[in-house]
């Protein structure tokens, strides 16, 4: 009688560490596809119009010592037109980095749309840009050139960025740096993620 029960134990117990493998592994695949995804640099879109789909775009976040920024690929649905995807690309950088890089926009930050005037992408943001950004030049300029930085990088058709809050061109967000007119990418700022 007790060999049934000991044969009883050691089945429960290799059917639990089967099952805890398995397991394991399915967590390991999830986690290696979302790392896999992060670490891809992204082709960016060349068209003006385009078929929706799925594209991997490199959105530009603050480095963890918060020394110049750092790209971090993004998985992405594409709208139509050029507008509607450079907007989804803007939209996701508002929400914030998936590994350990640092955000550099405020989380509630809205961004109201992007019309482009030839070379120049317009976005339009919602006033929580502006009052939810802390004060700082090193803030500011992470915020500008994250901005920046992410549409020229996927969008070779953008050359600047032109910054609206609530459908107006600004001159400043906190007082450092000069907004009234277009601003192109510095991708000096660029540090390499470690």
């Amino acid at each position: 009688m007790g060999g049934t029960v000991k044969k009883r134990t050691s089945n429960a117990k290799g059917i639990l560490l089967i099952a805890f493998l398995v397991f394991a592994v399915i967590v390991g695949l999830l986690v290696f596809r979302k790392y896999e995804t992060a670490t891809r640099v992204a082709q960016p879109p060349q068209k003006s119009e385009q078929a929706p789909g799925t594209v991997v775009v490199s959105l530009f976040f603050a480095s963890q010592e918060g020394e110049g920024l750092v790209r971090e690929g993004r998985e992405l649905e594409v709208g139509e037109q050029v507008e509607e995807t450079i907007e989804s690309v803007v939209t996701e950088l508002v929400g914030g980095p998936l590994g350990t890089l640092a955000p550099t926009l405020p989380s509630n930050t809205r961004v109201l749309g992007v019309q482009l005037k030839g070379d120049v992408a317009q976005v339009d943001f919602g006033p929580e840009l502006v009052e939810g950004l802390p004060s700082g030049s090193s803030a500011e300029m992470a915020a500008v050139y994250s901005v920046v930085d992410t549409v020229v990088a996927n969008f070779p058709q953008v050359k600047a960025v032109q910054f609206l809050v609530e459908g107006a061109p600004i001159a400043q967000l906190k007082g450092h740096l000069d907004l009234s007119q277009p601003i192109v990418a510095d991708f000096g700022l660029e540090k390499q993620n470690k």
